[in-house]
């Protein structure tokens, strides 16, 4: 006899829910604000991923692709290919490492710079929409919470 089908839930409810697991729950959340992200930041015709690797060249100049590829848990592949496009449209500059020359640091250009100013601004909007789920002594329990996830997760590794 074949089993009745439940009705899918939306996000929020049943086990996409408070009932639901934490992993998921994760997962879901990421995949929301990824998606806003990419809608805020479609204007400037830049992605979510190239908004990151953006964000951490300009908060970390002369990082490396390999080290890029640690911070933002994308892989080497897709750093290079985003890298090659940042460079191209004028935004990143590449530059040897003085003690090792195969190594290419990064940096942002001045037009890099400008660029993430303004996305940082449309992103802002996101963050404000997060932020405002919970209030501010709720808003840092989260984000401890999120970070010693992420630490022990990746410790674990």
């Amino acid at each position: 006899m074949p089993r009745k089908v439940k009705a899918v839930p939306r996000a929020g409810e049943g086990k996409r829910g408070v009932d639901g697991y934490l992993g998921y729950l994760v997962r879901q959340a990421h995949v929301a604000v990824r998606a806003a992200m990419d809608k805020a930041l479609a204007e400037l015709d830049v992605t979510s991923p190239q908004f990151v690797v953006l964000t951490m060249i300009g908060a970390y100049p002369g990082l490396s692709g390999a080290d890029l590829a640690r911070l933002t848990f994308l892989t080497p592949q897709t750093i290079n290919l985003i890298v090659s496009n940042l460079v191209k449209a004028g935004a990143v500059e590449k530059s040897a490492d003085p003690a090792h020359g195969r190594i290419l640091r990064l940096q942002a250009t001045a037009e890099g710079e400008a660029l993430l100013k303004r996305c940082k601004a449309r992103v802002q909007e996101v963050e404000e929409q997060i932020a405002g789920l919970v209030g501010r002594e709720e808003e840092k329990v989260v984000r401890r919470w999120l970070a010693a996830v992420g630490a022990k997760l990746t410790m674990d590794r």
